[in-house]
């Protein structure tokens, strides 16, 4: 199966806070905020949504096509990552611009407060998947919204299935934009929080996005995941890691193993499964680019916690 993986390309700068934001948000001066949070570590990383998809993929055994915009210093970035399997052929490395940026602080308590430089990947609507050729499954994650946009409409015209994953793009997006993602769409994917704020943008709940997509994902964070499809929903438990390091990428491993699953045209709940073990490594790593493992220790990671693998998927690791 050719997978094209879409998204943002970006340098993680990952900082650690210790305490917890929300001690120091005063409620009755919520309309005036003036804060400065003074951390311990701070680390540069390689990320951006794309490629942390399309590296699990390469780890589950896939050889991904990543299709993205990038700046001048993406080179050691593109041969890290076909050294890992991940295709960058369809990368476009902007001239007289730095790739996309991600400043991103986390407490004790893993809440989030982050900036987002869009740099090279404001350049996104650029690509086409009109040129890419042949293409079984993509997934449109988030990145600049007119592409976003843009890639889906493709999508229905050239009959490409497409899993539509907005994510933080949610807060930018428009109600228009983001029911034009949903529709036509193979699978919509978000955590709980940005589907409330899908919800309140479209107007679409649960039923009302599969009266437009062939199934919906919404992940739960550590109480897993559920997918819906319009005859049932199904619950699946997430695992509980050795250690929490980072939750950085911990989404798009997620999705990463979601993608092997219906490459592999496993059902969509063992398909989530397959998503909640990759996660759980990208969990217990800072960043979501420094774990890895084979096939075999994943899929033992898989069996010890939801029993035997289907042939299917371990016959394509």
């Amino acid at each position: 199966m050719r997978i094209v993986v879409t998204g943002s390309i970006a340098y993680d700068y990952l900082m650690s806070f210790p305490g917890r934001f929300t001690e120091h948000f005063l409620p009755e001066h919520m309309t005036r905020v003036s804060l400065s949070f003074l951390v311990d570590t701070l680390d540069k990383r390689r990320g951006g949504c794309a490629p942390n998809i399309a590296y699990t993929l390469a780890l589950l055994g896939e050889h991904p096509l990543l299709m993205a915009t990038a700046g001048e210093d993406f080179g050691d970035y593109r041969q890290w990552l076909e050294a890992a399997g991940v295709d960058t052929l369809l990368v476009r490395q902007v001239a007289g611009k730095f790739t996309a940026s991600f400043f991103c602080s986390t407490d004790t308590v893993n809440n989030q407060i982050a900036s987002f430089y869009t740099g090279a990947m404001a350049n996104a609507g650029e690509l086409s998947f009109r040129s890419v050729g042949d293409c079984d499954l993509t997934i449109i994650a988030p990145n600049d919204p007119a592409a976003m946009v843009q890639y889906a409409e493709e999508c229905r015209t050239l009959g490409i299935p497409y899993i539509f994953d907005p994510g933080q793009q949610c807060a930018r997006m428009s109600g228009d934009e983001l029911r034009d993602g949903v529709i036509g769409a193979l699978m919509v994917i978000c955590n709980d929080y940005e589907f409330e704020l899908l919800g309140q943008k479209t107007g679409l709940r649960e039923a009302d996005v599969l009266d437009h997509a062939q199934a919906l994902m919404i992940t739960r964070g550590e109480h897993g995941s559920s997918v819906y499809t319009r005859d049932r929903r199904i619950d699946v438990p997430a695992v509980t890691p050795r250690r929490i390091v980072d939750p950085t990428g911990v989404g798009d491993a997620f999705r990463g193993g979601l993608m092997k699953g219906i490459a592999a045209g496993l059902p969509y709940d063992v398909c989530a499964r397959l998503g909640t073990v990759a996660a759980t490594y990208a969990l217990e790593h800072l960043g979501g680019l420094s774990h890895a493992y084979t096939w075999h220790e994943f899929r033992q990671r898989y069996e010890a916690h939801f029993g035997a693998l289907p042939v299917a998927a371990s016959s394509r690791g």
